[in-house]
């Protein structure tokens, strides 16, 4: 055991001092975009997630739609959260701040943020705290969350979605709604975060 330490020290102090090699993790992404959309929907589909095809000027129309389906009475948005998304809606609105805790954000139905990209091999919603996407508890505790996501924002692979992503910020990968299992594979949603996920893909 002690020689075989050894050994590896030996090893380490041999290579004191070589350069350190460059890894690039950068994949090059050359799928067109639908094949990249059709891909991310297809995961996200099996995750049990909600998509939605939308161009700009529909999404409100969008949201207002899966609102009424899911009855939706309150909402909660982060800040940066563009208003022509929420101004209009019938529901209760209320603009995130850190006066809002987690108890009064399990009081709320609905969270509607957008995201700072996708990853389409995994059916993968990242958010980074950023104006738009908000707290990250905003996005955990209400039982309902609609994602908007440009379809310029989805990347094919996690290594592309890592080098696009400031790691110094708080980042949060949803791959569909929250979900585990018991011993029996039972599957259970909404245990983690989210009941049920809304994906609205716009331009």
């Amino acid at each position: 055991m002690l020689s075989t330490i050894a050994s590896s020290c030996a090893t380490n102090d041999g290579l004191r001092g070589a350069p350190v090699p460059k890894v690039r993790r950068t994949q090059v992404n050359t799928a067109p975009e639908d094949e990249l959309i059709e891909l991310l929907c297809d995961r996200l589909s099996d995750y049990k997630a909600h998509v939605h095809d939308s161009d700009s000027d529909s999404v409100l129309e969008v949201i207002t739609e899966v609102l009424r389906e899911t009855n939706t009475g309150t909402i909660v948005v982060p800040q940066g959260l563009p208003e022509e998304y929420y101004t209009h809606l019938s529901a209760k609105v209320t603009v995130d701040s850190e006066d809002l805790d987690a108890i009064e954000l399990d009081k709320i139905d609905t969270a509607i943020t957008q995201c700072a990209l996708a990853v389409a091999e995994t059916g993968t919603i990242v958010l980074d705290g950023s104006l738009g996407q908000g707290r990250r508890i905003v996005s955990l505790i209400p039982d309902h969350h609609i994602v908007i996501l440009r379809k310029s924002q989805v990347v094919k692979g996690v290594a592309e979605a890592v080098d696009r992503l400031d790691p110094t910020k708080a980042q949060t990968w949803i791959s569909g709604p929250s979900a585990t299992s018991d011993i029996e594979l039972t599957r259970i949603e909404g245990v983690h975060g989210p009941r049920r996920l809304d994906v609205i893909l716009t331009h």
